[in-house]
């Protein structure tokens, strides 16, 4: 029976906390929701940092601390670092935490875009923090700088370095191309986990068609060397995870991504869209991928081998 690997992405920079009362953000409560998420069947973990006294986005390597031994140490699921972080941040800033922890995997986003969050600014009236209106709204100005030479450092210090596979983050049909660049230069070898993300505003849509054009062209640029996950950013989460799954793919959800778990129902934990994706998945006769089976799926190095 097929294996379908899950990928929880647990807490990140692109939504604001007053957006929901229930998106951790302090060490303990992203370490009880990525321990939740995984005893729920997430295989993997897809972790940022946040300022426990602001929600902020963070790249200090020690907000990052105040989750990840825990983690490591009270559950067997994948930890993935983001080198994403956020698009305010240098890349030196989004490359500490997961250099300074040497991950068995880290997010690589493959090409620079316009990461435009605006249009969420004008559903709100009211804010928990200062910086949380300005940060979307000046979005419309927001470039996510993520050129060759940024790709190519990353692949050097957390994969040749540190020994991590990646998720390659590809909001359009052009990353894919410059994933296959990479792999022609030999800087990346396979088996190549890819994440195909719609729905951010810059990226690709949220469109049925261009799911199926994304794996066409993947087939294309890749052949058998490859797996592929889907994330979907907002409503369009579960649909989008529900078709990947049917198509032989693996899925991502988890309150980065949306924080809803239905039609104006907020998630009240990253493991309700755990346990409602393992429902779909089993439903659609394929079978949750263990920790251990995505180790082996991925080429991974081991949890034990990072610094933790």
């Amino acid at each position: 029976m097929s294996k379908t690997i899950i990928t929880c992405a647990v807490t990140g920079s692109i939504h604001t906390p007053t957006m929901s009362p229930h998106l951790p953000v302090t060490g303990t409560e992203i370490a009880d929701q990525a321990i939740a998420a995984a005893e729920a069947g997430a295989a993997i973990l897809h972790l940022h940092a946040r300022d426990p006294q602001t929600g902020a986005p963070s790249a200090r390597t020690e907000d990052f601390m105040g989750f990840l031994p825990r983690i490591h140490r009270e559950s067997a699921a994948v930890i993935n670092l983001s080198t994403g972080g956020s698009a305010v941040m240098t890349l030196d800033d989004r490359l500490a935490a997961p250099r300074a922890v040497a991950p068995e995997m880290c997010s690589l986003n493959m090409g620079t875009m316009n990461f435009a969050l605006y249009p969420m600014a004008a559903r709100y009236t009211e804010w928990k923090h200062d910086w949380e209106q300005p940060f979307l709204e000046g979005s419309d100005d927001l470039v996510f700088k993520n050129t060759p030479r940024d790709i190519a450092r990353v692949l050097d210090e957390l994969g040749a370095q540190r020994g991590a596979r990646f998720e390659f983050e590809c909001y359009d049909v052009g990353h894919l191309y410059m994933l296959r660049h990479f792999a022609d230069r030999g800087l990346v070898k396979p088996p190549f986990f890819i994440q195909f993300v719609f729905g951010v505003l810059g990226g690709i849509g949220a469109d049925p068609d261009n799911l199926a054009h994304m794996k066409k062209m993947a087939d294309k640029l890749f052949g058998d060397s490859y797996i592929f996950s889907v994330l979907a950013a907002g409503r369009q989460q579960m649909p989008f995870a529900a078709m990947s799954a049917a198509m032989g793919g693996h899925v991502r959800v988890g309150l980065e991504d949306s924080l809803f778990i239905g039609r104006g129902e907020l998630a009240r934990e990253n493991a309700d869209q755990v346990r409602k994706i393992r429902t779909i998945v089993e439903e659609l006769g394929r079978t949750v991928a263990s920790p251990a089976e995505a180790r082996a799926m991925l080429g991974l190095k081991g949890a034990d081998k990072i610094s933790l």
